[in-house]
């Protein structure tokens, strides 16, 4: 009987279905081969169905809010961005934050040398001044010079200081301690590790802006420096010790900055001295503490601790700063009215201390947590603390790509320091190029404005912000007048320049280094990212 034709067309089809011809089984297949086949299908099967189900979990996760919060702090060097991240990390990973404190000894000691190193340099005798101005290669250094009239701060003969030779020589080891410090903050790899590298660009130009009718500061990054040792006096004969001329330090003259790479592990290095410790007995679960060992730092800070006492509270030295305009109590790190405290052996970072402490980073600081309750349960939170100086703001662009928010800070109790780097000014500019940015026109923008404490305190004192600011003019010199001005300059600039009309900005006056004030700001942030977030995914 012959075999209707569209059988035989049908099995010539299916012959040459490459689908087909894999799932058939193999010609000549025996029972045992063809059980192993079926047991290889169904484990494919198990594995494949396991995929299934672990994206249909991470969809059901989403829409019960489990999604993901990316922040960007932004905004100039010092302007209290690492200070919002560590309170972020002490309100969320508290245990994290604990972990570490030992680690910031390595910190808040160095924030102290330096500072004592800033005062010998404003001691030096007169006639080895220089302009203080002509060095200035950090923001940090200008965020403590203050502005009278015009006049750079060497410019004024004043106080002199009868133990200034007493007090270098009494505190040349600080020079070696800080150093050291340096060297323990940095990776092995890291040969430069106190000053921004040689490659990166400088920027000398004027930019026209918020300057009451004046070009802003040309902002130049020195090359290199020769390595610093305390100030000479030039009535003196006997130079400074072999140790402090031939020292190996990148330490450079005029405080440069600390910058270390933001990858580097300085936490792990320096905590408990960055090595194992052993019982004290064979049989004692007690261990060695760091202040029983004899190359731990801080032996050499408290040995210093008497000569950088009476320094700090010697009246001519008060009276020399005071002519010099250099505020030392109003730069980040300050711990020259805690030295006995700071200096002892057994000394352990309070959280104060470590949200005062100040280490620039070049580079990203990432930290990721998640809200284990509350409305916002199950919410990963990744923060990005980008490096604020003007030659790191081309890092900013990739990370504007995908982000949900942005906490920009604007410390607004700096309006009184020089005319030619007025950081306030930066600061105005700075927020008007981030609200203008059209990849940023449909991102959350929360505005704090920083260091009202130090503002307060500075227009109690009787400065007055309208010999700084013109635009000011006879408005009343009091906090609640002066804010409200801020806060209008700030929200019309974001007026004016945004691409979303209908973007609501978010504005705090904030003291960053207050814990509690600033914890309540932050959940209060949090709830409003998050919010927005979720109505953007629309899953609110």
């Amino acid at each position: 009987m012959e075999k209707p034709r569209y059988q035989e067309t049908f099995r010539a089809r299916a012959s040459s279905d490459p689908l087909s011809a894999a799932l058939a089984p193999p010609p000549g297949e025996t029972l045992e081969q063809k059980e192993l086949r079926l047991k290889a299908e169904a484990e494919a099967k198990r594995i494949s169905d396991g995929i299934d189900d672990m994206i249909r979990q991470e969809r059901h996760d989403r829409k019960r809010g489990r999604a993901e919060v990316k922040v960007l702090l932004l905004g100039q060097s010092e302007s209290g961005k690492s200070t919002t991240l560590k309170q972020f990390q002490l309100l969320h990973s508290p245990a994290a934050f604990h972990a570490e404190r030992l680690a910031w000894r390595a910190v808040i000691y160095l924030n102290l040398v330096k500072s004592i190193r800033r005062i010998i340099e404003a001691l030096s005798p007169e006639p080895n001044d220089v302009d203080d101005h002509d060095d200035i290669d950090s923001t940090e250094t200008a965020s403590i010079i203050i502005s009278s009239n015009g006049r750079p701060p060497s410019a004024i003969s004043g106080t002199k200081v009868s133990n200034y030779e007493r007090y270098r020589e009494r505190l040349e080891p600080l020079v070696e301690l800080e150093d050291r410090l340096i060297r323990l903050l940095s990776s092995a790899e890291e040969d430069e590790a106190t000053h921004l590298p040689p490659s990166l660009p400088v920027h000398n130009g004027h930019t026209n802006g918020w300057s009451n009718g004046r070009n802003l500061p040309a902002i130049v990054i020195p090359q290199g420096k020769p390595p610093y040792s305390l100030p000479v006096s030039p009535s003196s004969t006997t130079p400074s010790t072999n140790r402090s001329t031939q020292s190996t330090s990148n330490l450079s003259a005029k405080g440069k900055e600390v910058v270390i790479q933001a990858t580097t592990n300085w936490k792990k290095a320096f905590a408990l001295g960055g090595k194992s410790k052993s019982p004290k007995t064979a049989h004692s679960g007690e261990i060695e503490g760091w202040w029983e060992d004899p190359d731990d730092p801080v032996h050499a800070l408290h040995a210093s601790a008497p000569a950088m006492l009476e320094l700090w509270r010697d009246p001519q030295v008060t009276a020399r700063l005071r002519e010099k305009r250099l505020r030392l109590e109003e730069s980040s790190g300050f711990y020259l009215d805690e030295i006995p405290r700071i200096t002892a052996k057994m000394y352990i970072p309070t959280d104060e201390d470590i949200l005062k402490a100040r280490l620039k980073t070049m580079g990203v600081v990432e930290h990721t947590f998640s809200i284990p309750s509350g409305t916002n349960r199950g919410v990963r939170w990744k923060i990005y603390d980008v490096g604020g100086a003007r030659n790191q703001r081309q890092a900013w662009a990739p990370y504007f790509e995908d982000v949900n928010a942005i906490i920009f800070l604007a410390p607004i109790s700096v309006f009184d320091q020089d005319p030619r780097i007025n950081r306030l000014e930066d600061s105005l500019l700075l927020w008007r190029s981030v609200v203008s940015n059209k990849l940023l026109a449909g991102v959350s923008i929360v505005l704090f404005l920083n260091k009202c404490d130090l503002l307060q305190a500075k227009l109690d004192a009787g400065v007055r912000l309208s010999h700084h600011m013109i635009s000011y003019g006879d408005r009343p010199n009091d906090y609640s007048s002066v804010s409200k001005y801020f806060r209008n300059k700030f929200g019309v600039l974001h007026h004016s320049y945004s691409p979303n009309k209908d973007r609501e900005l978010y504005i705090h006056f904030t003291a960053v280094t207050d814990t509690r004030r600033t914890s309540t700001i932050i959940s209060s942030v949090r709830d409003i990212i998050v919010k927005g977030n979720l109505r953007d995914l629309r899953l609110a």
